[in-house]
């Protein structure tokens, strides 16, 4: 059966606009703070060169198995999934794959939304000057003034929906397109000059050792796992945004070799994000690196607003985070909106009014979460948190595994070959060694070790 040349939807204009929509999905806030921290507290370059292993041997098979899927069906993930499952004969409860990957994807936009406001948030706080020599005790204040004042929170949260929904709504050419192709190289061209500046101003030599010294003592199996972990989060695997790319993917690229530049860009502003964010911790007196979500909001802030033209710097940076928790937010928003216009007939923007008004009413939980409804427990969770434990920890591993067994096993090899049509033999036979026997065992790892974390430790 002969690839199609393009769904309802349309096609990206070229490889590198896949390549850029793809990166764009991949990197969000986990890159900008959770990587750096999670790579200099267990082994530094050690935990970095297992992290890039299990890039290759999680990452990159699973999400080019997701690739397939979509660019042979050639429509939303749900309908990919089951026109697939058809085609090969399997069983029609392979089809609840699609749904998963979806709804998992709008459950965390809601929540995303709202983090992605703080950034939004953060960008007129710093630039205002009111963190200016500010210490640890005041930058706290300022960022638990925000968390407590739910006006604020839905103001940004609204804005940032918005923004979603003005890109989304434009289509797959000129929509999701044009905004990859602006925000991506505006992103890195951002990244470069954060990087130099983090050079000149910076402690970068103790941010390059932070990462890259190579301490093998604390890379234990738990620091293994936490790279599986991290490899398989950082791509976007399982929630629908890779699988509905792939689906407007030119047909003659090579997926095999484009998974690997999209891996290569999101390991890339991982790394930089590190440096960038480690020097300026560390040209600071009285701050600790192991801050976690703290780093981003209370930390950095007190270090911009202690250097020269950090409020420029500051303000720089978060605008860098907005730009990435944008990219990857329009990616989980246009699979459900791809399904609703493929099988409810409605129009974009009727389906990204629908969807995003659904996202932002669900995220009012979120909001709520840090202020009024503080003291309410869903199983022992915050709304907040509970909607990040379940996707997070149940749906996405989930996901990944049932893509991963899919395509490695059920789904009909000539649809398979065909999508892997200019891959060398042996390149073929490695990947499909991969998807069947160590991607499915690392992410059920990764599944059982969120499920200890948060119950049994």
């Amino acid at each position: 059966m002969a690839l199609q040349q393009k769904g309802m939807h349309g096609a990206w204009v070229s490889r590198w606009t896949f390549i850029m929509a793809a990166t764009g999905s991949a990197v969000g806030l986990g890159n900008m703070w959770k990587f750096p921290y999670v790579a200099g507290s267990n082994g530094g370059g050690a935990f970095v060169l297992m992290y890039l292993i299990c890039i290759l041997l999680i990452g990159v098979p699973v999400m080019m198995a997701e690739v397939m899927i979509g660019r042979h069906g050639r429509k939303s993930p749900i309908n990919s999934v089951r026109d697939t499952v058809a085609e090969s004969g399997a069983d029609k409860r392979w089809g609840s794959l699609g749904w998963l990957g979806v709804v998992a994807g709008m459950l965390i936009l809601s929540f995303y939304a709202v983090i992605a406001g703080w950034a939004l948030g953060y960008i007129f706080e710093v630039a205002s000057g009111n963190l200016i020599g500010a210490n640890g005790a005041s930058a706290g204040t300022v960022f638990e003034n925000l968390l407590a004042d739910p006006s604020r929170l839905v103001l940004w949260q609204t804005i940032f929906m918005l923004l979603c929904v003005g890109v989304v709504v434009g289509g797959v050419k000129k929509g999701l397109g044009v905004a990859v192709e602006i925000l991506m190289p505006l992103l890195f061209l951002m990244m470069l000059v954060l990087l130099g500046f983090s050079v000149l101003k910076g402690n970068f030599a103790a941010a390059w050792a932070f990462l890259f010294d190579f301490d093998f003592a604390a890379l234990n199996w738990r620091a293994v796992l936490e790279a599986m972990g991290q490899a398989f989060f950082t791509l976007s695997i399982g929630m629908g945004a890779i699988m509905a790319y792939g689906a407007y993917m030119p047909e003659k690229a090579n997926i095999g070799k484009t998974i690997l530049v999209v891996a290569f860009f999101d390991s890339a502003v991982a790394i930089i994000s590190g440096l960038i964010i480690f020097s300026f911790v560390f040209a600071t007196q009285g701050i600790e690196p192991s801050a976690g979500p703290g780093l981003m909001f209370i930390s950095l802030p007190v270090a911009f607003g202690a250097m020269p033209g950090g409020v420029l710097i500051g303000s720089i940076f978060f605008v860098l985070v907005s730009i990435a928790a944008w990219s990857s937010a329009i990616s989980l928003l246009e699979p459900c909106v791809a399904w609703l216009i493929e099988t409810k007939n409605l129009d974009r923007v009727r389906a990204n009014l629908m969807l995003a008004g659904f996202a932002w009413l669900l995220g009012l939980g979120s909001v709520f979460s840090f202020n009024i409804w503080s003291e309410y427990r869903l199983l022992g969770f915050t709304f907040f948190d509970f909607l990040d434990f379940l996707t997070a920890n149940i749906m996405l591993p989930i996901s990944g595994l049932m893509i991963a067994l899919f395509v490695g096993y059920a789904m009909n090899k000539k649809l398979v070959e065909e999508q892997l049509e200019g891959t060398s033999q042996t390149v073929s036979s490695l990947w499909l060694f991969t998807v069947r026997n160590i991607a499915p065992v690392a992410i059920a790892a990764v599944f059982v070790m969120g499920i200890y974390d948060k119950f049994l430790s």
